[in-house]
């Protein structure tokens, strides 16, 4: 089994997902990134799969292939997802569908091919990325699928923890306020930074180091490490 380390990170063609790609090259990782349109990279420690995330089989493909191409998964960085903010009875079956199939069955299967991977390595870490909206409500961003789906991410992260603290698997989650990515239109940001409790918005680079800070923390997890300016105590 070869000795570098091994991150897969979905949502990893732009926004906080790229910057991951490179934190974890810069850590000296290999990494398998996707996304339904991430391009080639030209770095042969990059292996890039195109996929929707979504489908069990994108899932499949993608810890296959990283398995096949550089023998093992040591992280998996679950970035991808969707936010939706609409009054609670505007939301459409699609809002349902497309939300909860990339928060939560965008989460479960590749999860479970990593762990099963992990298991045979004896460990491995496991990352999840909420937002602390489901920590603290807002009446001015309404939000119950993102707390529907990343509320369970969030419960599950801590499930994942205790399931497998004995087996050399860690399970933390990243908790984001809001954050300037290609999410965010730049004319929406001045008006989001004013929900901040700090008066800005984070930057894409806080949640990446927070990310690479778990991976650096051996005694640390079912931790939910909020990255919010101050959301998650209070308004």
């Amino acid at each position: 089994m070869s000795t570098q380390k091994v991150a897969v990170i979905t949502g990893a063609s732009q926004g906080i997902g790229a910057g991951l790609v490179d934190a974890y090259r810069k850590l000296g990782y290999a990494v398998v990134a996707t996304s339904r349109g991430i391009a080639s990279s030209g770095d042969p420690d990059v292996l890039t799969v195109q996929g929707d995330i979504t489908d069990p089989a994108t899932a499949e493909r993608v810890i296959a292939a990283g398995v096949e191409r550089f023998g093992r998964i040591d992280t998996l960085v679950n970035n991808a997802g969707i936010f939706v903010a609409k009054p609670f009875t505007d939301y459409t079956q699609d809002d349902y569908a497309a939300v909860t199939g990339v928060n939560l069955a965008g989460f479960f299967r590749v999860t479970q091919l990593a762990v099963e991977q992990m298991l045979t390595q004896g460990g491995g870490h496991l990352v999840n990325v909420t937002t602390s909206l489901v920590d603290h409500a807002d009446s001015r961003v309404p939000s119950v699928l993102a707390s529907l789906t990343k509320g369970g991410l969030q419960s599950a992260t801590k499930s994942l923890a205790i399931e497998y603290a004995t087996r050399g698997i860690r399970a933390n989650a990243v908790s984001p306020g809001t954050i300037k990515t290609p999410m965010h239109a730049e004319e929406t940001h001045e008006v989001l930074a004013g929900l901040q409790p700090v008066g800005r918005m984070g930057e894409q680079s806080d949640i990446v180091d927070a990310v690479i800070y778990l991976e650096n923390a051996p005694f640390v997890t079912g931790e939910i490490l909020h990255v919010d300016g101050g959301v998650s105590a209070g308004h």
